[in-house]
């Protein structure tokens, strides 16, 4: 078999369902401290590490569902939930749900507005 010419290994934009762009705008601009980029039409970017967020309309029934799970990744998922608690709506305070000789892998989940689920994500080194 010949292996394949191109391989997909970095992301360049995310886009997240929104029926309201200024109410999503507003939560990821100002609850979520991300960097807002520009607003064009029913779209809405921001730069999230490098990787451009788009928040829009969908433009077809079939695309009018919540998001996939956006995990961010933090230092410490126990201070930056501690930061955002009053902010946003998690659903349950951070837990670990992955162990490793090296690191536990913690998480905390919470919706946007629109009813996206996201995750703060955070290994936290292990001490010995």
């Amino acid at each position: 078999m010949t292996p394949p010419s191109i391989t997909l290994s970095a992301i360049g934009q995310i886009a997240i369902n929104a029926h309201d762009i200024e109410r999503a705008t507003t939560f990821y601009r100002d609850a979520l401290g991300m960097t807002h980029l520009f607003t064009a039409g029913d779209m809405s970017f921001f730069d999230c590490g490098g990787i451009r967020l788009m928040l829009g309309l969908p433009d077809r029934p079939e695309f009018d569902h919540p998001s996939s799970i956006i995990y961010f990744t933090v230092d410490d998922v126990r201070l930056a939930y501690a930061e955002l608690k009053d902010r946003v709506r998690f659903r349950d305070e951070p837990l670990i749900v992955h162990k490793t000789d090296a690191h536990d892998l913690w998480m905390a989940f919470f919706r946007d507005p629109e009813g996206n689920t996201l995750a703060l994500m955070s290994e936290i080194p292990v001490e010995k």
